[in-house]
């Protein structure tokens, strides 16, 4: 039997299917229900009309083509938690679900004649997520578990994680579909310190400001100075996330040239900007490992020499001067370096309480229970008054000792091994750089999330979770001849 490779949404349409009876009968519906809600609805109706009108032209071109929807999920990312700001009483959390779940769709119905082939997902990251995903969906019949709101609350814990993963490693597939990756995300990026400095600037608008009033002011007003948080959830995470950037498009910026190269570093000086004016002192250590991971898969002595030292001159400038203490941020950022600092020691405390607590529950409290988010579920719950801040103290809380060591074997597996294909196995120079430049930033943000709870916060997440499938799957960017005449174009 002769198989068809034809998507169905590829087939010929348009003045011919007129000829159709039902479909001018289709046609004339559709025309006079358009009428009837202009006529009922006026503005708003317009609007509702171009709002369908859109959504219809995006499903379709999302359905010739299922990597949109993944561009669609990294862009969502970005921007969900702060539309929350603007839009209210609308299950806004729910957004990246639904992008999943089309994008799933489309990848079914592009190959709606044909079987899918799913071995490019056949990977061990693929069943490392799926073992993760299973001891989430476990946490439900856990007995500390209190809540199913607060367990659907954190289902992003483990959902996104299996989903995203083989949609990266199906779809995120050559050098240039990676680039177009990268440059989703350096956009997006870019529009974050533009919002950013925009805040620090001229301050925030009317529904950021209603946000302090609502709480946020108490970790983002600080000694009559604010922390900058753009359209991210707070200040920790853009920190965090735009060092995560400015690592990554830096080192990225030399398999570039001209125009690309120039938008790459463009991407990374800005990320390092946004890092400084977010007054988040953990985010530097995202660039300090980031680069000196970078340092050591160089295997280049003289770039690790240089780097080494390059990094000392920077903690004895924060350490050990004064320079620029003017300068609020800068001087925010230099309390990372004081092991007396209240923030920590305050940490530390909770830490020791949680630990009493958890002694006796090696499966944790349950998912969504922890930390003072929990507070809208279980308002007086004893995980609900403690505050987690770290991203592993919250797995440590919600998924026990037991989910810990999981996640941690989890992250260092897929670090372990992307490490050990830069050094043995990746041929290309150019390939060797990207993945390195991915595997830094992770780096980064791993380190970042022992303070903050970085990692599992959007756009964090995303960004990473696809970051593991790609470093595991270099194999299928290793091609020297294709590198080659891509670099020859972008001169």
């Amino acid at each position: 039997m002769i198989k068809s490779n034809s998507n169905p949404f590829n087939n010929h349409s348009g003045s011919g299917n007129l000829a159709n009876p039902r479909a001018i009968i289709l046609l004339f519906v559709v025309v006079g229900l358009f009428a009837i809600i202009l006529a009922k609805m006026q503005v708003v109706g317009v609007g509702l009309l171009l709002a369908l009108f859109g959504a219809c032209v995006y499903g379709y071109v999302l359905f010739k083509n299922p990597i949109i929807g993944f561009f669609t999920a990294i862009a969502l990312n970005f921007v969900l938690l702060g539309l929350g700001r603007y839009v209210k009483g609308l299950p806004l959390g729910f957004g990246i679900d639904g992008i999943f779940i089309l994008t799933y769709l489309a990848l079914f119905f592009s190959r709606f004649k044909e079987r899918i082939d799913w071995s490019p997902a056949n990977k061990d990251i693929t069943y490392l997520a799926a073992i993760w995903l299973m001891y989430i969906v476990f946490q439900i019949v856990n007995p500390e578990a209190r809540s199913m709101a607060a367990w659907i609350s954190g289902r992003g814990l483990g959902f996104y994680f299996f989903l995203l993963v083989p949609l990266t490693l199906m779809l995120i597939n050559t050098n240039k579909k990676l680039d177009y990756f990268l440059y989703v995300w350096g956009a997006f990026s870019i529009l974050a310190t533009l919002k950013g400095t925009i805040q620090l600037l001229f301050g925030v608008d009317a529904a950021e400001q209603a946000w302090l009033d609502g709480g946020g002011a108490e970790t983002h007003v600080l000694f009559g100075k604010l922390r900058i948080f753009s359209f991210f959830s707070d200040a920790g995470q853009f920190g965090a996330n735009q060092g995560y950037a400015g690592v990554v498009f830096i080192i990225f910026s030399m398999t570039k040239k001209g125009l690309s190269k120039l938008f790459f570093i463009a991407v990374g000086v800005l990320g390092f900007y946004g890092m400084m004016i977010s007054g988040t002192r953990g985010a530097i250590s995202v660039p300090v490992v980031g680069f000196m991971t970078y340092f050591v898969l160089s295997k280049n002595i003289k770039i690790l020499t240089v780097g080494i030292t390059g990094i000392l001159l920077l903690f004895v400038f924060f350490k050990y001067t004064t320079i620029a203490n003017g300068n609020a941020q800068i001087r925010r950022m230099r309390g990372a370096f004081d092991p007396n600092n209240k923030s920590l020691q305050v940490r530390l405390d909770n830490q020791k309480i949680l630990k009493g607590y958890l002694a006796s529950r090696p499966f944790g409290g349950g998912v969504g229970h922890g930390g003072v988010k929990a507070q809208r579920f279980l308002p007086n719950a004893f995980l609900s008054q403690v505050a987690t801040d770290s991203w592993y103290v919250l797995i440590w809380v919600e998924t026990g000792i037991i989910g810990l060591t999981l996640h941690l074997m989890i992250l260092f597996y897929v670090m372990g091994k992307a490490s050990y294909m830069v050094f043995f196995k990746i041929r290309d120079p150019i390939t060797k750089l990207k993945m390195s430049a991915l595997i830094s930033g992770m780096a980064g943000v791993m380190i970042a999330s022992y303070g903050n709870a970085i990692l599992g916060g959007m756009p964090t997440a995303l960004l990473f979770y696809a970051s593991m499938a790609i470093i595991l799957n270099s194999e299928v960017f290793d091609t020297p001849e294709q590198n080659t005449k891509q670099q020859l174009i972008e001169q």
